[in-house]
């Protein structure tokens, strides 16, 4: 690990010396890292990478035990596995000349390098980055440099609009503005929504599903989702889809699954065995 950079209370930064991984990454792809032999295998959708440095930026938030023990790691650390890139890389369609990003929290790493790479390509973008509070507000100093427009909604109305991305997407929408897709990355409940707003107004709206995921390989089959009445796997067939035909309910039930087990591991994550102790 290269770099590590704190952004708020939950969320971290973090620069890997990854160069076979670098090299390849295309934007909506995803790695699967593990921290200690025994450790969970997490899936991180890439925020950004450089070849010639060999870096790949993954943005983290500690939440549950295992990436708790990721945010540990200090600069020179080694990761246990450090695997990718994974999944399919976003279809960005060179035809379109007004595409808008929709990030929730730590979503602004991964609707980054789509916009950029759009932004690249010659197609005007925007992004509406939301967050509970300031501090949640990620990348937007980041998004300024190829964004026409940067727009932000904070829950407490500290920076930016008052109020939940989906409210500054439906006002732009109701003046007029146009887009040719929306890319919306986020909370599952986020995602949701903004489909809800885009919906009657048949804006193809792009979604990045990060569901519970084992291998990464397809032969799990934890990351299977429902798109379009069809099972697909997030892992091979995605994690990109089209948000429009998500069974969002379907998806939040699934990740509710391992809630106790989380709840247990994290309670017990500091307690030694009484065998232990004698050994010590």
């Amino acid at each position: 690990m290269k770099r590590k950079v704190i952004l708020n209370d939950a969320a971290f930064e973090m620069d890997v010396y990854a160069p076979l991984v670098a090299k390849k990454c295309e934007p909506g792809q995803f790695i699967i890292a593990r921290v200690g032999e025994d450790g969970e295998r997490i899936p991180l959708t890439i925020g950004d990478y450089d070849p010639e440095k060999g870096t790949v930026t993954i943005v983290v938030q500690a939440v549950g035990f295992s990436t708790k023990q990721m945010l540990k790691l200090e600069e020179g650390d080694c990761f246990t596995d450090f695997v990718g890139p994974l999944g399919v890389p976003t279809k960005l369609n060179p035809e379109h000349k007004h595409v808008i990003g929709v990030a929730g929290g730590i979503g602004s790493a991964p609707v980054y390098p789509q916009l950029k790479k759009l932004a690249e390509m010659g197609c005007n973008v925007d992004v509406i980055i939301g967050g509970r509070e300031k501090q949640y507000v990620l990348w937007a100093e980041k998004f300024e440099k190829f964004c026409d427009h940067v727009y932000i909604a904070t829950d407490n109305g500290e920076v930016g609009t008052k109020g939940f991305v989906t409210d500054v997407l439906q006002k732009l929408i109701d003046d007029g503005e146009k887009f040719d897709e929306v890319i919306a990355i986020g909370p599952v409940i986020m995602m949701k929504n903004v489909v809800r707003v885009t919906k009657p107004y048949n804006i193809p709206t792009s979604v990045s599903l990060n569901p519970i995921m084992v291998d990464g390989t397809g032969m799990c089959g934890c990351c299977r989702v429902t798109v379009d009445g069809k099972i697909k796997f997030a892992c091979v067939d995605g994690p990109d889809f089209d948000g429009l035909t998500v069974d969002f309910d379907e998806l939040m039930a699934r990740q509710r699954m391992f809630k106790e087990e989380e709840h247990h591991v994290n309670e017990n994550a500091d307690r030694i065995c009484n065998l232990m102790r004698g050994v010590e």
